[in-house]
C-alpha cells in the first residue's frame, strides 16, 4: 500500500493547534526517561504529569486530555497501575496511547500489551520489530533496539491499526503513519536522536498528546512525529554530539513555532 509524504503545512496546522490547547497529559512512562519526556512536553506547550499510584492513576486518568502508557520499565504491581488508568481513561472517552517498548523480546510487557488491544488506544508507537511482534509478525528486537527498518514493517503496522483501530506510527529512518487504509511517511530527523535517551519515549508522549487534538487523527499523530524530527533536524546543526544534543534539542522544540511555518 503505497504512503503519501506528509505536508510541512499539516504539522504547521497540528503544532498551532496543539499550542492553542496545551494538553494536559498524564505519562505512565518509564524510569529512564521521565525528566526528559516532562521536559519535551513542555518546551512544546503542553502539560506533563507522572502518576503512578493505581487509585491517583485511575483519577487522573479520567480528567487529562489524554494517557501515555509506556512499558519501558513495566512491574507486576506498575501494571496493576496502568491498567486502572486505561479502564478510567476509556470510561471517560479520552485518548491512550501505548509505547510497546520491547514487545516481542520480554513476556510480561508482551503479555500486557497483548491484552490490552482490545481497549482501543488512540494510537500505538513503536520502533519496526516492536510493531511488527505486536502484530505477531515477528520475535522482536533486539531488547529495546529494532532489527528491522520501518519500511519492512509498514505492513505489520497497517495490520495493526485494523486489528486494533488505533493509529499506528512505525518509527525510523522515516516514520510511517498509519490507519490501515491511509499511510503518511514523515521524512527527515537526526542520527544523533538515537544517541540521546529518550527521544523516542518522548515521542510517544507528544503522540498521546497529539491525540487529544481534534480533526484528522492520522494527521495529528503524523505531525507529532514531524515535530521531532523537525526540531532534531535544527538541533544536529547546532550541537557537535549527544551532550550538545539534548538541551539544543530541546531549544528547537520550543522555538519551533515559526520553523514549522517554513
Amino acid at each position: 500500500m503505497p504512503s503519501d509524504l506528509l505536508s510541512p503545512a499539516h504539522i504547521a496546522q497540528s503544532l498551532h493547534s496543539f499550542r492553542t490547547r496545551s494538553p494536559l497529559v498524564h505519562c505512565m512512562t518509564n524510569d529512564v526517561v521521565q525528566t526528559f519526556t516532562a521536559n519535551v512536553l513542555l518546551a512544546l506547550g503542553a502539560s506533563p504529569a507522572m502518576v503512578i499510584d493505581p487509585d491517583e492513576a485511575a483519577e487522573f486518568a479520567a480528567v487529562a486530555d489524554a494517557l501515555l502508557i509506556n512499558v519501558g520499565t513495566l512491574t507486576t504491581d506498575r501494571a496493576v497501575s496502568m491498567q486502572a488508568a486505561i479502564d478510567s481513561a476509556v470510561k471517560a472517552g479520552k485518548p491512550w496511547t501505548l509505547d510497546p517498548v520491547a514487545v516481542g523480546a520480554l513476556s510480561l510487557r508482551t503479555r500486557f500489551c497483548l491484552q490490552h488491544m482490545s481497549q482501543q488506544p488512540a494510537a500505538i508507537r513503536g520502533n519496526a520489530s516492536e510493531i511488527m511482534a505486536l502484530a505477531g509478525m515477528s520475535r522482536g528486537g533486539r531488547g529495546v533496539d529494532t532489527t528491522d527498518t520501518a519500511a519492512a514493517a509498514v505492513p505489520a503496522a497497517q495490520k495493526l491499526a485494523q486489528q486494533s483501530g488505533a493509529i499506528v506510527a512505525v518509527t525510523g529512518e522515516t516514520d510511517y503513519v498509519t490507519d490501515g487504509e491511509r499511510t503518511l511517511a514523515v521524512a527527515g530527523g537526526s542520527p544523533l536522536m538515537t544517541r540521546v535517551v529518550g527521544t523516542g519515549c518522548a515521542l510517544s508522549a507528544v503522540v498521546a498528546a497529539f491525540c487529544a487534538l481534534p480533526g484528522d487523527r492520522v494527521v495529528n499523530v503524523a505531525s507529532a512525529c514531524g515535530v521531532m524530527k523537525q526540531a532534531g533536524e535544527i538541533a544536529a546543526r547546532n550541537g557537535n554530539g549527544p551532550g550538545a544534543f539534548e538541551p539544543a534539542f530541546l531549544d528547537a522544540l520550543y522555538a519551533l513555532s515559526g520553523e514549522a511555518q517554513k
